[in-house]
C-alpha cells in the first residue's frame, strides 16, 4: 500500500513538473515570436521614415521651383534695373534644384526597391513626379529661348560664349604661331648668303684654301651677308675683275660690267641659281 502511494506521488510529481516546463517553454517561445515581430515594425518604420523624409525634400522641392518661377515672372514683366541679374540667378537656382530633385527621386525609387514593403502606390508617385520634372524641363528651354530672343542671357549661356571666345583666342593664337612659323620657315628656305673678296681675304676667313679649294671646312660664316632670294637679285662687286667660285647654272646668271666697268651679278632665275648651293662666293681684284 506504501509502495503505491509512493509510485502515485511521483507521478502526480512528474506531471505537475511537466505542467512547468511546458508553460516556460511556451513563454519563452512568445517572448522569441514578439522579439521578431517587434524588429520587423520597427524596419518597416524606418524604411517609411527614410522614404517619407525623400518624398518631403522633394516635395520642398517642387515648392521652391514654383516659387522662384513665379519671381522670374514679375521681374520679367517688371520695370527693375536689375531685371537680367535676378532673371539669370532665378534661372540658375531652378536648374540646380531640379537637378537636385532628380537625385532624390533617384534616391527614393532606390529605396523602394530595397524595401521589404510593397510600394505600388509610391512608384506610381514617382513616375508622376518624373513627368512633373519634365515638363518643367520643357517650360525651362521655352523661357530660355524666350529670355535669348530678348538679349537676357543666362550664366550657362554666357559661360558658353565665355568658352567659345577662349577657344576662338587659342585658335587665333595657335593660327598666329603657325603663321609665324610657316613664315619663319619660308624665309629659311628663301635665305641666302654671298660674299666677295680678294684671294687674300678669302683665305684669311679659310673661305678659300689651298688648291683653291672652296667652302671646305671652318671658313667664317659671319663674313657673309645674308640675303632673300626673292628680293635680292641684283650684287655690285665694285671690281673690274670677277670670278664666280661656287658652283651656279650659268644659265641663270649674268655677270656684267656697268658704266664704270665695274662688274655686277644679276640672278635671272633665283630658284635655279640657288638650287646647288645657298653659298655664293665671288673673287674679285
Amino acid at each position: 500500500m506504501k509502495r503505491l502511494l509512493f509510485v502515485a506521488t511521483a507521478i502526480m510529481m512528474l506531471l505537475v513538473t511537466g505542467c512547468k516546463e511546458e508553460r516556460k517553454t511556451t513563454a519563452v517561445v512568445d517572448n522569441s515570436v514578439a522579439d521578431s515581430l517587434q524588429k520587423i515594425i520597427v524596419q518597416k518604420d524606418n524604411e517609411i521614415n527614410d522614404m517619407m523624409s525623400t518624398l518631403n525634400q522633394i516635395q520642398e522641392g517642387f515648392r521652391q521651383i514654383t516659387e522662384a518661377e513665379n519671381r522670374v515672372n514679375i521681374v520679367k514683366d517688371g520695370e527693375r534695373t536689375d531685371k537680367a541679374q535676378q532673371i539669370r540667378e532665378n534661372i540658375e537656382f531652378i536648374s540646380n534644384t531640379m537637378k537636385h530633385n532628380r537625385e532624390l527621386i533617384e534616391k527614393l525609387r532606390q529605396q523602394v526597391r530595397e524595401s521589404s514593403l510593397k510600394g505600388d502606390q509610391l512608384k506610381g508617385t514617382i513616375e508622376t513626379m518624373i513627368k512633373q520634372l519634365d515638363e518643367k524641363d520643357q517650360q525651362l528651354q521655352q523661357l530660355r529661348a524666350e529670355l535669348d530672343s530678348k538679349n537676357i542671357h543666362i550664366n550657362e549661356l554666357d559661360e558658353q560664349i565665355t568658352n567659345l571666345n577662349k577657344n576662338v583666342t587659342t585658335l587665333t593664337e595657335e593660327t598666329k604661331q603657325k603663321t609665324q612659323t610657316i613664315s619663319n620657315q619660308d624665309k629659311q628656305l628663301n635665305t641666302a648668303w654671298f660674299v666677295f673678296g680678294t684671294k687674300k681675304e678669302l683665305k684669311e676667313q679659310h673661305i678659300l684654301q689651298k688648291g683653291d679649294k672652296v667652302l671646305q671646312s671652318n671658313f667664317n660664316k659671319s663674313y657673309f651677308t645674308k640675303i632673300d632670294i626673292r628680293v635680292d637679285k641684283e650684287i655690285k662687286l665694285y671690281s673690274k675683275s670677277a670670278k664666280i667660285l661656287t658652283m651656279h647654272p650659268s644659265s641663270s646668271y649674268t655677270l656684267q660690267q656697268d658704266a664704270n666697268k665695274q662688274y655686277v651679278l644679276r640672278i635671272t632665275n633665283p630658284d635655279i641659281f640657288w638650287s646647288t648651293s645657298k653659298y655664293l662666293v665671288i673673287l674679285v681684284k
